[in-house]
C-alpha cells in the first residue's frame, strides 16, 4: 500500500508505513504550526489495535514530551479506558487531527487540519481499526465532515470506510469542566459510550 502525503514541496511524498509516515510528519513544514512546536506528537499505543482514539490536537505537555493526550485530559482519558479494562498503551492506537501544537491551546485552523490530513489518512490505512473514536468536535468535523453539535452526535456509530465504525464521544478536556456525575451530565453519558465501546470491541472476538 501507498499513499501520497503532499508537504510543501509540489511533489509528493510516497509513504508505505506508518514509519515513514511518522517519519515524514517529524520534518513536516506544511502549516505554521512547524514554527512553534517542540515536538511533532504523531501517534501513542499499539498499531495493531482494534481501537483508535483520535483527538484534536497536542496541548502544552504533548508537546513537551511527545505522546498525545498524556496532560490532565489525557490522565482523564486513560482512566475512562481503564474502567472498562481498555488498556492505552496495548488495546488502542491514539493521535490527533494534527500533530503540532496550536499556540495557546487554540482550536486547530481549517487550513492546519488540511495540512495534516494525509498524516492521519495515513495512520487509519495502515492500522486499520475497526473501531474508532472521535474525542471532541473537531475530531468530528475532521474525520464525519459534519458540523452536528458533539451533543447530538456522541454515543452514536458511524458507518465510516473499509468496514470501520466511528463513535463521537466528548473530549476529556470538557469532562474536566463539568463535575457532575448525575443522570444526564456529560461524565454520566460518557460512561454510557465507553460502556458501548467496550461492547462493541468484545463483539469483534465473538
Amino acid at each position: 500500500m501507498t499513499l501520497k502525503l503532499s508537504l510543501e514541496t509540489p511533489a509528493p511524498y510516497l509513504i508505505t508505513s506508518l514509519e515513514e509516515a511518522s517519519a515524514t510528519a517529524s520534518v513536516c513544514r506544511a502549516c505554521r504550526l512547524c514554527e512553534t512546536r517542540q515536538s511533532v506528537v504523531f501517534f501513542d499505543g499499539n498499531p495493531c489495535a482494534k481501537l483508535m482514539v483520535i483527538g484534536e490536537g497536542p496541548g502544552q505537555r504533548e508537546d513537551e514530551i511527545g505522546l498525545p493526550f498524556v496532560g490532565r485530559a489525557g490522565q482523564l482519558l486513560d482512566k475512562i479506558l481503564a474502567c472498562v479494562n481498555i488498556d492505552r498503551k496495548k488495546d488502542t492506537y491514539i493521535c490527533n487531527m494534527v500533530k503540532c501544537r496550536p499556540p495557546g491551546n487554540r482550536v486547530p485552523g481549517k487550513d492546519e487540519i488540511e495540512a495534516c490530513r494525509s498524516f492521519l489518512e495515513a495512520q487509519i490505512e495502515f492500522v486499520k481499526p475497526k473501531l474508532i473514536v472521535l474525542a471532541g468536535s473537531t475530531a468530528v468535523q475532521g474525520v464525519l465532515q459534519i458540523r452536528d453539535p458533539i451533543s447530538r452526535v456522541r454515543g452514536k456509530w458511524f458507518d465510516f470506510k473499509n468496514g470501520a465504525k466511528v463513535m463521537p464521544v466528548f473530549h476529556p478536556s470538557f469532562l474536566l469542566r463539568n463535575e457532575s456525575r448525575e443522570v444526564g451530565s456529560p461524565k454520566w453519558l460518557m460512561w454510557q459510550d465507553i460502556k458501548e465501546i467496550r461492547r462493541a470491541l468484545d463483539a469483534l472476538d465473538n
